[in-house]
């Protein structure tokens, strides 16, 4: 089974699991189009090493840029940057590595420790 996303407008409205054969056949007369998308593919990188698709696993909500033919999420703030080698949003300021956690505060464009 492969999973497939409904993209309308460059959004993505809809995934579901089916053969490639149901898409090809099936008779869905609304309106976007059907596009695989990996559920093992983060970040253009395929978990056991396979040919990855399309950058990052499509979710309901998702964005698709069919130049890059690439799914990403939405833009979590303002502030964070689409790195396009990797089609996942970064913070202008890198995450601390101090084993603290932290979370990101768009007031001041840095990230806060969780107290």
């Amino acid at each position: 089974m492969a999973h497939f996303a409904k993209v309308l407008d460059g959004k993505v409205i809809q995934v579901i699991v089916a053969e490639q054969d149901f898409i090809d056949n099936m008779l869905d007369t609304s309106a976007g189009n059907w596009i695989q998308t990996s559920y093992n593919t983060h970040g253009g990188v395929h978990k056991f090493g396979k040919t990855p698709l399309r950058y990052n696993y499509a979710g309901e909500g998702y964005l698709y840029d069919a130049e890059a033919d690439a799914f990403y999420e939405p833009q979590p703030y303002p502030s964070f940057i689409l790195n396009t080698s990797t089609y996942l949003w970064e913070a202008p300021v890198p995450y601390p590595t101090d084993g603290k956690k932290y979370d990101w505060n768009e007031e001041i464009t840095n990230w806060e420790e969780v107290k």
